[in-house]
């Protein structure tokens, strides 16, 4: 596994967990790091089994010389669009930490509007640790507020596909309509609630 990169200062890595999925809202997490409490094993949260996350997660709030986790609503990803919501759910979270960072490096190729430089780095996760941290709290975060919304919802098979848009989530809705906490604002979910 490649050797992660730890930035010198209070750098926040930034990422976010539930873009493309139909329901339950965006998630994103600000990290700094302290290179004198190494976290071995951090890597892109997509390229970890759920247990692994869940262990590097504690880790990670052990570890860090701070982190945040915040969300968008569903509400506001269908009134502001899916980017606009991440990166209001990035904003919140940098507002969140407990140290105030020197700048920031976000996942992706595009920053949110911070008060501190930032910069975009593309597949971030993959090659510095704190954005990698990041991807992991949003990740296990995320997937947990799945979970809750599944045992509301179990109808969706939410504890499967986390509302991502898999052939068992369309059928799910071709069945039961949408949800509260579906996004009206995605095709699929737009289409659904047409057929009402």
């Amino acid at each position: 596994m490649p050797e992660l990169i730890i930035p010198p200062g209070l750098v926040c890595g930034i990422d976010e967990a539930g873009r493309g999925p139909l329901a339950g809202t965006v998630v994103a997490a600000a990290v700094i790091l302290d290179p004198a409490k190494p976290i071995p094993g951090l890597n892109d949260s997509k390229k970890l089994s759920e247990k692994k996350r869940e262990a590097l997660a504690i880790l990670i709030r052990e570890r860090a010389v701070a982190w945040c986790v915040a969300s968008a609503s569903v509400e506001e990803i269908d009134r502001l669009n899916i980017l606009h919501a991440t990166m209001l759910a990035m904003q919140r979270a940098v507002a969140g930490l407990t140290v105030r960072p020197s700048s920031a490096m976000v996942d992706g190729n595009r920053c949110p509007s911070l008060d501190i430089p930032a910069e975009a780095v593309v597949k971030g996760d993959g090659k510095i640790a704190s954005i990698a941290a990041a991807s992991i709290l949003a990740k296990t975060v995320r997937d947990g507020e799945m979970l809750a919304l599944h045992a509301q919802y179990p109808q969706y098979g939410f504890d499967r596909h986390m509302g991502y848009p898999t052939a068992a989530h369309f059928a799910a809705l071709e069945a039961h309509g949408a949800s509260p906490v579906h996004r009206k604002s995605f095709g699929p979910v737009a289409k659904q609630l047409s057929l009402l």
